[in-house]
């Protein structure tokens, strides 16, 4: 079956304008003479696979634009199948033909590729719990893994939250659920009681918001969230009730941040996070976990991953849509920019990093604090960090600080699963690896991987 011929000057044309670049730094990027892409712009020449395979690079949304969402999505899910570095490398070029041509069999590779990463992700869980130790999967650490499992993307509860009005509080009403203050200092953030909403006069507009998105989705969607814990593979009562609460806050989330609306809207701003918290009256962190949820079949977002990380290095939420996955037990790589963050809140920091699969990553971390209302008990301190794989880093404004022709910094996963042997900041040997201590070498760390 033969392309389509398409032809797209204008908006090639569009695009390069609307990133700042001339047509040389334009077509340097596309890796193109500037005459070609002079071309291509006034409609004189059609995409070929190698330009379709270089858009869908550094440009994917503007693809999905020009080709329709269905065929860029398959070149862009192809192209991350086809580098796993377990692969033979298949040149982009290539890479588009086979989407193109034999989609049936571009479908199929992009399965098996998901097939294999649920996999080892399940090994994953099972090694990192007998390290361990028997018993270490505690409530909230199922109710994670669930959303893990999940795709961090609820389908009923997003798609519902959607056909609510954007007023959450003036919703309340339609559930005869009154709304009342408590100014005591050491009031609970939240309390209901079956026909009033209590809140903490000190929180914050967006807090207040958010927990009224709780009540409001734990009460509208009480049917759908007691079927999917029903039906969830959890052991405990209390693993039950935590993802009670947990699906509640996700469709909280959905209620004030609609799917299609702020997707739209994160595309339109690169994804700038204080942007999106102003449009959507939404915390910092709020909007960075949202972005992670997007992953709706069919008119996905751009695949990131989230974590928070608290002044020790826990990890305390963390959702990735991309290969880079997160240790369940212990701590995050020291070499992470996120830690660093924790240290100086309200400034943004950015890393380009490499995990040991050859996979690269551009990212943001910002340090939050939230003021605890008194000096005699200390403000909650921790970091935020999200970021997505670096051939995205054209939709990721905070790429745009980061000097990508230089190495990039060496990530593990954790110390205890990351292969490198050369790492100066290890705080544990792998624990598949064997060690060679040498009582007469001194080194910064006492034993040698091998």
């Amino acid at each position: 079956m033969g392309r389509t011929r398409l032809y797209a000057g204008d908006q090639l044309r569009a695009l390069r304008r609307a990133t700042g670049l001339n047509q040389r730094a334009m077509a340097a990027r596309l890796g193109l003479s500037i005459s070609y892409l002079s071309q291509l712009e006034g409609g004189e020449r059609p995409l070929t696979a190698a330009v379709v395979a270089a858009l869908a690079r550094h440009y994917p949304q503007t693809l999905a634009a020009i080709e329709g969402e269905a065929p860029a999505r398959r070149l862009t899910a192809l192209a991350a199948a086809l580098a796993d570095p377990s692969l033979t490398p298949l040149p982009a070029e290539d890479a588009a033909r086979l989407a193109e041509e034999r989609p049936e069999i571009a479908d199929r590779l992009v399965a098996l590729h998901m097939a294999k990463r649920a996999a080892e992700d399940r090994l994953a869980i099972a090694e990192e719990t007998m390290t361990a130790g028997a018993g270490a999967r505690l409530p909230w650490e199922a109710v994670r893994d669930w959303f893990h499992e999940a795709g961090n993307y609820v389908d009923v509860l997003d798609r519902a939250a959607e056909d609510f009005p954007s007023d959450v509080e003036q919703a309340l009403s339609r559930f005869a659920i009154t709304l009342a203050t408590d100014q005591h200092e050491d009031a609970p953030l939240a309390r209901f009681d079956g026909a009033t909403l209590t809140l903490n006069a000190a929180l914050p507009p967006e807090s207040r918001r958010f927990l009224i998105a709780h009540r409001l989705a734990a009460t509208a969607f009480a049917d759908p969230i007691a079927d999917i814990v029903a039906g969830a593979d959890l052991s405990s009562p209390e693993a039950r009730r935590l993802l009670s609460v947990g699906l509640a806050n996700y469709a909280a989330g959905a209620l004030v941040m609609p799917y299609a609306a702020f997707r739209a809207a994160a595309r339109d701003v690169r994804h700038d996070i204080d942007r999106l918290s102003r449009r959507f009256g939404v915390s910092f962190e709020q909007a960075c976990h949202r972005l992670s949820t997007l992953q709706r079949p069919g008119v996905e977002g751009v695949p990131f991953y989230f974590c928070r990380v608290d002044m020790a290095g826990n990890i305390t939420k963390r959702h990735s849509a991309t290969r880079l996955q997160f240790a369940r037990f212990g701590g995050a790589c020291p070499l992470w920019h996120v830690h660093e963050a924790v240290a100086i809140p309200d400034r943004i920091l950015v890393q380009h990093a490499e995990t040991p699969d050859g996979v690269r990553y551009v990212s943001m971390a910002k340090g939050l604090v939230k003021p605890s209302g008194r000096f005699a008990r200390s403000p909650r301190r921790y970091a935020v960090a999200l970021g997505c794989e670096a051939i995205h880093a054209s939709d990721f404004v905070y790429a745009d600080a980061i000097d990508r022709t230089g190495p990039p910094t060496p990530i593990g996963i954790s110390c205890r699963l990351c292969p490198r042997d050369d790492c100066d900041q290890r705080a544990f040997p792998p624990t598949d690896r064997a060690i060679v201590v040498e009582p007469e070498v001194r080194r910064v760390v006492p034993y040698r991987v091998v």
